[in-house]
């Protein structure tokens, strides 16, 4: 963790960290990530104060078929779950993501069980009422392996 947890803080040019999310390290709050192999390890955001998070995945066998490959679900639901917690990271006091609205997963090759890979999670844009993201899962080697791009519905109480 980079331990920039102050509002508004920079270190290096990129802005530390809007609000302290850092209870849902870890398995994002949803067992289920946890359960397939996946967690977060760090958050913030960047210059233009658009969120991240990047993360590990080390699928567990409940995360492959009986071959040892994880299945697409699986890779859709850390691809989910991290453009969601960018998009959070980035929002301000309550405001929080609402719903997925619309989410596309493309896997390049497979993923092995009990092989490490990184998650990577960053929003492309936000506006109003809904924001855009996009997230990896790479090798050791740095070769994307899935990847996903979403639209999410904001909540913004007034």
């Amino acid at each position: 963790m980079t331990g920039l947890s102050q509002p508004g803080a920079t270190v290096g040019g990129m802005t530390g960290r809007i609000k302290d999310m850092d209870r849902w390290l870890g398995d994002g709050g949803m067992e289920l990530i946890g359960t397939v192999g996946g967690s977060f390890d760090d958050y913030g955001v960047d210059g233009e104060d658009l969120g991240w998070v990047s993360g590990s995945l080390v699928p567990t066998a409940v995360a492959g078929n009986p071959h040892g490959i994880v299945q697409a679900g699986v890779h859709a639901l850390l691809l989910d779950a991290a453009m969601n917690f960018a998009i959070n990271s980035a929002l301000a006091g309550r405001d929080r993501t609402r719903a997925t609205l619309e989410m596309k997963v493309e896997t390049m090759r497979p993923a092995q069980v009990g092989e490490h890979y990184r998650l990577r999670g960053e929003v492309v844009r936000m506006a109003r009422q809904v924001a855009y993201a996009e997230a990896t899962v790479t090798d050791g080697v740095d070769r994307m392996v899935s990847r996903s791009t979403g639209t999410f519905l904001l909540y913004r109480p007034e």
